[in-house]
């Protein structure tokens, strides 16, 4: 891998991502934390709101202790540089609540749909750069649809306004050298930036995230301690060090992003982001990686392995907002005993 000058965009997930390992249970006080030490070692972007995007807070995909409005203007007030970004799925977040997390301090929306779906999101896209956000287009399971679709997918949220454009493995499923033919295609077909996000159910979430970035993507996502969905995210303070050993820019700053993942995220986070049974059958059969405490719960009330749930999930080609499924499939292997 060759490193260039061009400084890369590390954005940090773990007050949004990470809300999924957290039950969504954030506190003021944890968000603050957070938000001073990313700002302190000079975080550019960092995203907060329900694991499911604004207004995901819900029965079913999870209550919030706390309203994510009043976490997003908590973090914006810890934030001397950092810019607070916030994520928003069609048919979850709706109008009202983007303007609303403008008004609490956001400077930046990341509108996700799933891979094949980024038609849904054209009015979204628009009204965040009608209020001025930086505007970002962000398709979701990236390793359900052949490289065409991907980049038929990612033009549409360009020709939208979209000014960086992610391929997300929601799942953790994808190999390297599968990272790397989706970004250099995204790369060699749209004028916009390109951005990666990777979930470590394989143990490749650094991997793809190189991959990534050797075939053009300026924009990368990591967690603290890897605090996200599944087996977490590419882990923030090991991609600054591995960057910088790399000889690649990204203007932040190593003990001080090593302090507050050690120092404050690892006190409150309920659980190591380990990969486990569950996490890796994920990766294995292309799950969504939120999906994972939900399938240990149903897999618990009907005494299930939580792996069966998993792989007929993947069989059934299950996405984000069919959570619905894991019950009915739980319910079935009880039932087929």
């Amino acid at each position: 891998m060759t490193a260039t000058q061009s400084k890369l965009h590390l954005l940090d997930v773990t007050l949004r991502d990470g809300s999924h390992s957290m039950k969504h249970a954030f506190t003021e006080e944890q968000v603050r934390a957070v938000a001073r030490g990313l700002d302190t070692a000079g975080v550019e972007f960092f995203e907060v709101s329900h694991g499911d995007g604004l207004g995901g807070s819900s029965l079913q995909y999870g209550l919030s202790a706390v309203d994510e409005m009043k976490l997003i203007a908590a973090a914006a007030e810890e934030c001397k540089q950092a810019k607070i970004s916030v994520l928003l799925l069609p048919g979850i977040g709706i109008q009202e609540n983007l303007e609303e997390a403008v008004q609490a301090g956001a400077k930046m929306v990341r509108v996700a749909t799933h891979v094949t779906e980024a038609d849904v999101a054209k009015q979204h896209i628009e009204l965040g750069r009608k209020l001025g956000l930086k505007t970002v287009g962000f398709l979701m399971m990236a390793h359900m649809a052949p490289v065409e679709k991907l980049v038929e997918q990612a033009k549409l949220f360009e020709s939208y306004g979209a000014e960086i454009v992610y391929a997300t493995d929601s799942a953790g499923a994808l190999l390297p050298h599968e990272t790397r033919e989706r970004i250099s295609a995204l790369r060699q077909h749209l004028s916009c930036e390109i951005g990666f996000h990777g979930h470590n159910n394989l143990s490749l979430a650094m991997a793809n995230t190189l991959a990534a970035i050797e075939a053009g993507a300026t924009y990368i996502d990591g967690s603290l301690r890897c605090l996200g969905a599944g087996s977490g995210n590419t882990q923030t303070e090991v991609m600054v060090a591995v960057l910088d050993r790399l000889g690649y820019r990204t203007d932040i700053a190593l003990y001080p992003i090593m302090d507050v993942a050690n120092q404050v995220v690892a006190k409150f986070m309920p659980r190591p982001q380990e990969i486990t049974g569950g996490s890796l059958i994920m990766g294995y059969s292309g799950v969504y990686s939120s999906f994972l405490l939900h399938t240990q719960a149903a897999a618990e009330k009907f005494n299930v392995d939580e792996r069966d749930i998993l792989i007929e999930l993947g069989r059934r080609q299950a996405v984000g907002g069919q959570e619905d499924l894991i019950v009915e499939v739980a319910s079935m292997l009880a039932k087929n005993r």
